[in-house]
């Protein structure tokens, strides 16, 4: 897998955190897990329930050290969540994070998770758009 960086971004990668001070292309030759300046939330963000599992979900692939509590978390969120919702997109969204997260493959579940987000805000009556993972606030294009 290859990327590029721009000049300041930062990349998680296996719980280091690296910033760039130029344009660079990094290309992964085994499997790493790493995450995108772009794609962490705060802690602050984490106000809704889909929003709190994407940060279960986000600690567990930037914070290997504390993999068997917040697996554990993850768990007992996953589960409260299927009950919890009805609607069948977000049911079947849900049973996909979890394949992926049993898979190890944590990018992909938070791909998934950040798809759901528009869902979960039209049911909880909020306004919909983009979000910042960073901020939970609208973005104005």
């Amino acid at each position: 897998m290859k990327l590029s960086l721009r000049p300041g971004e930062r990349i998680f990668i296996n719980g280091a955190v690296l910033r760039v001070d130029r344009k660079v292309s990094i290309e992964f030759l085994n499997d790493v897990t790493f995450l995108l300046e772009n794609h962490v939330m705060q802690a602050d963000a984490a106000t809704t329930p889909l929003r709190q599992l994407y940060f279960i979900v986000q600690t567990i692939a930037l914070d290997p050290s504390s993999l068997s509590i917040s697996m554990e978390m993850f768990d007992k969120s996953h589960r409260l969540l299927m009950v919890t919702f009805s609607k069948p997109d977000i049911i079947d969204g849900l049973l996909e994070v979890a394949k992926l997260v049993s898979g190890a493959r944590y990018y992909e579940a938070l791909k998934v998770l950040r798809g759901l987000f528009s869902v979960e805000d039209m049911i909880l009556g909020r306004q919909t758009g983009r979000y910042s993972l960073n901020t939970d606030k609208r973005e104005v294009a």
